[in-house]
């Protein structure tokens, strides 16, 4: 077994259990734990940028993949994401191997997410973050993803393009969610946040903001915790 880096990129892992990817300082205040989407492992260029950016500000990052990912990286064979059950034991376990829930934030990708705001209640995360979430199938708006998501109450962000196929601005705005889900809209973005070029915006740009407000996210909850202790 490979000990993480106190700070950069580091790997932990045995054959029996899942590899956690580590960036940033060991000694952080804050443990972001993040999986990935549906299509991309958790090295994916997405995921490998925002750790990278999130972990320069000083928040120890954490990447995991699901059984069936780690099943494509090892036989190279593409397969459908696990049924839900397994996909909710795989958080639970990496939960419980950095510490549990109020260790941690939890969140990640669009698939990623999802599950982990299905957990996030349950095991007393300090936040959920989620990057892209699948409200519905691309051109299903009525097969909704949100009924666990109304009794939600981990602090969380959401943060969204503004037209994502899984979930636009104007649909999201009809749903029934709770009032601990807070929102981040990126313009004219896509489900990994890139915009149109005739919208004037580039995708850097929208990630530079999905950046900075996640910082803010994240510090609000340290906030959180200080004026908790103090009471």
């Amino acid at each position: 077994m490979k000990k993480a880096a106190p700070t950069g990129c580091g790997r932990i892992g045995a054959m029996s259990e899942p590899e956690i990817l580590f960036d940033g300082p060991e000694a952080a205040p804050t443990l972001l734990v993040l999986a990935h989407g549906a299509g991309a492992p958790m090295d994916s260029p997405f995921l490998s940028r925002l750790a990278r950016k999130i972990s320069a500000a000083g928040v120890r990052v954490a990447r995991f993949e699901f059984p069936y990912m780690r099943g494509r990286r090892l036989t190279g064979a593409r397969k459908a994401p696990d049924r839900p059950p397994v996909l909710r034991q795989a958080w639970l376990d990496v939960i419980a191997r950095l510490g549990g829930g109020e260790a941690v934030v939890v969140g990640g990708k669009s698939l990623g997410g999802r599950v982990a705001s299905m957990v996030a209640d349950e095991v007393r995360a300090r936040g959920l973050l989620c990057l892209g979430y699948p409200f519905h199938p691309p051109g299903q708006p009525d097969r909704q993803r949100t009924a666990h998501l109304e009794t939600l109450s981990t602090p969380a962000l959401f943060l969204q393009g503004t037209r994502d196929p899984f979930g636009n601005r104007r649909e999201v705005a009809a749903y029934r969610l709770s009032p601990a889900i807070g929102f981040h809209w990126l313009e004219d973005g896509d489900h990994s946040w890139k915009p149109r070029a005739a919208s004037g915006r580039t995708e850097s740009d929208n990630f530079r903001e999905a950046i900075a407000e996640t910082l803010r996210f994240l510090g609000n909850l340290k906030g959180a915790d200080s004026r908790r202790e103090g009471v």
